[in-house]
């Protein structure tokens, strides 16, 4: 069956619009590739780019892979242990003492909550406050995978530990304190995980990222075995070495020291992630939007679809038309707040109230404009289920 522009409109024929959809047949299409292309390592979801609690469990009860998930607060962190979801490492570090003070009694009822921390600061702050509980709070050590060659960091400023004797100093503070341990390490190469490398009409842009996608997967490759040898050499024994993103899967996966690798947006496969060489994943997850002017031969203008994405600025961040094939954007309108203005000179014939079928630049941020998602299968809708916002949430 062709998951074309009217087998779409004919499911949702009696759908208000807008609203956000997730093509099962397609997410779990994508799910086959996700735990092939693991090569036999735990993968760890990253919640930020589902932000559906019941996409999240379907997902987690479709292999035996799927191994705990990477969330990105406090709050959301308690959320998620609240709905049945265990094993949760925090992503980023959390600072506040009150948030910290709760994540400690839960670790008090057995539950498992490790957050993240790149500092001595970090350490001496979480340590100060778990001593008040008694308990020991798991840590997980986040380590700088970014690329510097001359004139350019190629990466993302994340953790300020970028050497083998930056992690020692911190592994010494966590093995000087009473009320915290080391249980995971991760480094995130968003480099490769997070930058697309087959751009069209961008073929010199294409092959420099290439280049530099190459000479850095050696480089922290090197790395992360020199700083868990490092911390095997204080005798600890961790629980999980995390690494890569979707976008890094076919390279993290060859390191002997990684456990583990984290994935989200391949799940849902949004428009940033059709421009990677290495990989190609389903368009699982989109939104629909309404038809409700024709101001001109070939130019539809819909209500509402000025999604766009987190991140630098740029036309890549912009929502992408998807179906009909062939629908595009207008330069200088872009997707606006209230409407957006589509132009298409295909096939299909277009009326008002017609849906226009599009995609976001990223995953999970689609969730942030839609309370429901429309679960579909088989050429029907088979569930309506909530996202984060339908919960009543908002985390980030």
């Amino acid at each position: 069956m062709e998951q074309d522009y009217q087998y779409y409109k004919k499911i949702f024929e009696n759908t208000a619009k807008p609203f956000g959809y997730v093509d099962f047949d397609l997410l779990d299409e994508n799910i086959e590739r996700i735990v092939s292309a693991a090569s036999h390592k735990n993968i760890r979801i990253a919640t930020k780019s589902i932000r559906s609690v019941f996409i999240i469990k379907y997902i987690m009860k479709k292999h035996e892979l799927f191994q705990g998930v990477m969330c990105f607060t406090a709050n959301e962190a308690m959320y998620l242990l609240n709905e049945g979801i265990e094993d949760i490492l925090i992503g980023y570090p959390i600072w506040d003492s009150e948030a910290v003070a709760k994540i400690c009694q839960l670790n008090q009822q057995g539950k498992m909550i490790t957050l993240m921390i790149d500092s001595v600061e970090h350490v001496k702050h979480l340590n100060k406050i778990a001593q008040l509980y008694n308990v020991t709070l798991p840590l997980c050590l986040d380590i700088d995978m970014s690329l510097d060659v001359p004139g350019l960091h190629f990466g993302v400023w994340r953790s300020p530990v970028r050497t083998v004797e930056g992690a020692k100093v911190v592994v010494e503070e966590i093995m000087s304190s009473s009320s915290v341990s080391l249980v995971g390490v991760m480094g995130y190469e968003a480099q490769i995980a997070g930058v697309g490398d087959q751009y069209p009409k961008k073929t010199a842009k294409n092959k420099i990222i290439t280049i530099l996608k190459k000479q850095s997967i050696k480089q922290l490759a090197e790395k992360r075995a020199a700083t868990i040898q490092m911390i095997e050499n204080f005798g600890i024994s961790l629980q999980f070495v995390n690494g890569g993103g979707t976008g890094s899967l076919h390279s993290t996966t060859n390191e002997n020291v990684v456990t583990e690798v984290t994935v989200g947006s391949g799940f849902f496969s949004p428009g940033l992630f059709d421009n990677y060489r290495d990989f190609q994943y389903k368009p699982a997850a989109g939104f629909a939007i309404e038809i409700v002017r024709k101001p001109d031969a070939h130019l539809y203008t819909c209500a509402g679809g000025g999604y766009i994405a987190s991140g630098a600025v740029g036309t890549d961040k912009l929502p992408k038309p998807y179906l009909p094939e062939n629908a595009q954007l207008m330069s200088l309108e872009g997707a606006g707040e209230v409407q957006t203005p589509i132009v298409y000179r295909g096939t299909n014939t277009l009326m008002l109230g017609d849906p226009i079928f599009l995609r976001h630049a990223k995953a999970g941020e689609l969730c942030e404009r839609f309370n429901y998602l429309y679960c579909v299968s088989n050429g029907e809708i088979v569930n309506k289920v909530t996202t984060y916002r339908g919960d009543g949430l908002c985390f980030l």
